[in-house]
């Protein structure tokens, strides 16, 4: 894996790996899952291979990461998993916390 200093992608075979994780505290943890999941996508998902297990521990170290990076900077959950696209809500803004 090789940085980009000219942005905040990373390269792995040549595909481009955008964006920082939602906290710099993830970063590290989002680039190890990014490089993982790019190399299974090329080398096993476009062959035909489904079995995604190869990236779960790294996904699930990340994962955690970003949920309590959300839940210090007072994201709530919830919010993020409500469906509002086709309702009536699309275009409304979120209630401001109390």
């Amino acid at each position: 894996m090789k940085r980009d200093d000219q942005s905040a992608t990373y390269k792995h075979d040549g595909l481009r790996i955008p964006m920082n994780s939602i906290d710099e505290s993830c970063n590290d943890l989002k680039k190890q899952y990014d490089t993982c999941f790019m190399s299974w996508f090329k080398d096993e998902f476009m062959k035909g291979g489904t079995n995604d297990a190869k990236c779960a521990a790294y996904f699930k170290q990340y994962h955690q990461c970003i949920k309590k990076a959300m839940k210090e900077q007072h994201i709530d959950l919830k919010e993020i998993e409500r469906d509002l696209l086709g309702t009536k809500n699309e275009n409304q803004s979120s209630p401001k916390n109390s």
